[in-house]
């Protein structure tokens, strides 16, 4: 008798025991979740939406007290807390706003800050673009130590150069004016910006660039049409920072711009040392001056994570 007629005669017991044997082991139990287990997971998504909106109101608190002292009059601010507008709404008035318009200081001001910060954050953008695209992909002498050198500039303080570069622009008839304010927050910008961009660029793949250069782009036009496209999200997280930190300055503008060319954080400061009570000028103006950073900053919030992000997941 063969093996395989002898395998057959044992029988279904001796078959079922072989076809078990080779069969894939069942799977261990999986132990029975409690009713506590299984209640707090399903009320973890709930309670960590509850956590972060009790987060976002806390940090939005100030803005919202701000809000509502500058839709109050004078009296009713001295009067008592901004709070009180929830049980007494009708003391909201937008009068504030009317006499913050009336103000020629405080207007002008604004135009003078909106005149800074934007060619400063153009400036930076467009040049940190150029030159971040150069140390990454083209080959000229002294390429690393150049990036070197301006690596070395993040660390120099802000302070140090006020005295030399206030100096600079006296001498060549620039100092007090908005162009000097301008050139001052470009120059401090270019730093971060190239070593943000350089890095960024160097990630895109370079069979993606010689594809281009095969069709007969050249540098201008690969940067343009390839390069720019895909550091959209780093660029516009750059463009938020230096946003910020311009319009938000007051150091810079309280020691290059004289009366005519004042932002709206020197034209605040003014009216605290002036008019200490003067506090229908300053709520409505210091809302402003902060919402404006606040609205560019969730106008663009999807850029800014893909930004801070790219790279992170390979």
């Amino acid at each position: 008798m063969s093996a395989e007629s002898a395998a057959m005669a044992g029988g279904p017991e001796t078959g079922g025991q072989a076809a078990k044997s080779d069969a894939v082991p069942d799977a261990a139990p999986r132990p029975k979740e409690s009713v506590a287990a299984r209640i707090a997971a399903r009320a973890s998504g709930g309670l960590v939406r509850v956590f972060l909106l009790v987060v976002a109101l806390f940090w939005l608190m100030p803005t919202i007290g701000l809000l509502l002292s500058s839709l109050r009059t004078p009296s009713d601010i001295s009067a008592s807390g901004w709070w009180k507008v929830f049980t007494s709404p009708s003391e909201l008035t937008v009068s504030n706003y009317r006499t913050l318009l009336d103000n020629h200081a405080i207007t002008d001001s604004l135009v003078n800050t909106a005149l800074i910060t934007v060619p400063a954050t153009l400036l930076v953008v467009v040049i940190g673009s150029l030159a971040g695209y150069a140390f990454a992909w083209m080959e000229f002498p002294g390429r690393d130590w150049w990036f070197i050198a301006v690596v070395a500039m993040l660390v120099v303080p802000v302070q140090v150069a006020l005295i030399p570069v206030a100096r600079l622009f006296g001498d060549i008839g620039i100092f007090g004016d908005i162009s000097g304010v301008v050139l001052f927050h470009t120059a401090f910008g270019l730093p971060f910006a190239i070593f943000l961009l350089r890095n960024f660029f160097a990630e895109i793949p370079r069979e993606l660039l010689e594809a281009a250069r095969l069709d007969g782009a050249g540098e201008i036009r690969l940067f343009v049409r390839v390069v720019m496209p895909l550091g959209g999200p780093a660029i516009a997280s750059l463009g938020i920072f230096q946003f910020l930190w311009v319009w938000n300055d007051m150091l810079v503008a309280l020691i290059f711009a004289n009366s005519d060319a004042q932002p709206i954080t020197v034209a605040l400061q003014q009216q605290v040392r002036q008019f200490g009570n003067n506090i229908d000028i300053l709520a409505p103006g210091a809302f402003v001056s902060m919402v404006v950073p606040l609205v560019v900053f969730f106008a663009f919030q999807r850029q800014f994570v893909s930004g801070v992000m790219a790279g992170a997941v390979k």
